[in-house]
């Protein structure tokens, strides 16, 4: 019997990616940058022309699920603060609603991501890297589209995150994955924070999502569906 297909939109290194194969799917993957570091097959060019080009043809239907973390700087935690100090805002790319559309339009369940913020997704499911005891928090939301999953439990953080911020040094148990300098992660040390092995360019890793977050819900929908069609 072949294993269940995943479309991985915006793949970039594969972060997703490796969840959903953890969790026991075979993946697929589309981004418009070269990824030679990306672990599966992949497409690269334009994810949703690629989509649309699925939908059209009906090749869509190869695939049980599509996963997709469509760019919106605009609405990203980190960035929110300084575009809105330096004026700026428009010229970031917001693929959110017109990423649901084609989702929508394929007929199959989907996940679609974003970073904490302001992305207009409704945050079905919210998770962090403290409910898998990894060594970054790396708050995520996720739209979920065609099916539903239960919120798990938000531990309590243990403490800060390691690093300099506002002026202020502090040490803690999490790495900040993101940026360069004032206490930033190393390469090394965001591989084994977060369970990514195959790369070690840091701007895939500040962007990556940690597998553990995607098999989780990769198991969580395998599991209900076949509760579904036992």
């Amino acid at each position: 019997m072949s294993r269940p297909r995943v479309l991985d939109l915006f793949s970039c290194a594969g972060g997703a990616g490796w969840g959903y194969h953890l969790a026991g799917f075979q993946v697929d993957g589309c981004d418009v940058a070269d990824r030679p570091r990306y672990p599966f097959p992949y497409h690269r060019g334009d994810a949703l022309d690629y989509l649309a080009h699925l939908i059209a043809t009906g090749e869509i239907a190869r695939y049980t699920l599509v996963h997709a973390s469509p760019p919106c700087q605009a609405g990203c935690a980190l960035t929110v603060g300084t575009n809105a100090s330096q004026g700026w805002g428009g010229e970031h790319e917001d693929l959110v609603a017109p990423t649901r559309a084609l989702l929508d339009a394929s007929g199959l369940p989907y996940v679609m991501e974003q970073p904490n913020g302001k992305a207009k997704i409704r945050k079905d499911l919210t998770l962090c890297g403290e409910m898998f005891g990894l060594g970054v928090l790396r708050h995520r939301n996720f739209e979920l589209g065609r099916f539903g999953v239960l919120q798990p439990t938000h531990p309590r953080h243990r403490g800060y995150v390691r690093g300099h911020r506002h002026g202020v040094r502090r040490d803690g148990p999490y790495l900040a994955a993101y940026g360069k300098g004032g206490g930033k992660a190393t390469v090394p040390e965001m591989q084994a924070a977060m369970g990514i092995t195959w790369t070690d360019a840091r701007e895939e890793l500040t962007e990556a999502i940690p597998p553990a977050f995607t098999r989780w819900i990769g198991t969580a929908f395998l599991t209900a569906r076949q509760e579904v069609f036992a």
